[in-house]
């Protein structure tokens, strides 16, 4: 019986079990990621504002087609024999997630962004203007693949392109 007492006190509670909301740590890395560093998670380091509506989302396919999207993005840049070697030492599954997530919200398809700010996630990567260039016209490949509308693929790419600040090093 003491024994039994005791294991119940050394036990997580419930409420051990399941943080308070502002108790809980920031999604850094998901299970089957590498560990990072911490930051502070906010929309506001997806890099641009989300669109109003739902018609971008719609164009893209919503989620699912997002995610098609991403995937044939982000496995077409690892594989890039003239950008590859940037994404060579990334983490694919982070990759992968953080980018869904980024469009996701931007595209306004129902997903927050947890990811870090792009100076901060893409520091010393030594990404120039060509690799840049590359990176969208695979990007842009994705988009035709999925059939996104060429409007809507025009629209997304300027909401993206303030980026480039943050992405390319001089």
């Amino acid at each position: 019986m003491f024994l039994a007492a005791f294991a119940l006190l050394l036990a997580p509670s419930a409420q051990d079990a399941h943080p308070a909301p502002d108790a809980a740590a920031p999604p850094y890395a998901m299970p089957g990621e590498d560990p990072v560093d911490p930051y502070k998670a906010d929309p506001a380091n997806a890099g641009a504002a989300p669109f109003q509506g739902a018609s971008m989302a719609r164009a893209f396919g919503g989620q699912p087609g997002i995610r098609r999207i991403v995937d044939r993005f982000v496995t077409a840049n690892f594989a890039d024999p003239r950008i590859g070697e940037i994404f060579m030492n990334q983490d694919k599954v982070r990759l992968k997630r953080v980018i869904f997530e980024q469009f996701c919200y931007i595209l306004n398809a129902g997903c927050s962004y947890s990811g870090r700010d792009m100076r901060t996630a893409h520091k010393n990567m030594g990404v120039q203007q060509g690799d840049m260039n590359r990176l969208v016209e695979n990007l842009q490949a994705a988009m035709r693949a999925e059939h996104v509308p060429f409007a809507a693929q025009n629209r997304f790419l300027s909401k993206l392109a303030p980026m480039r600040r943050d992405v390319v090093e001089r």
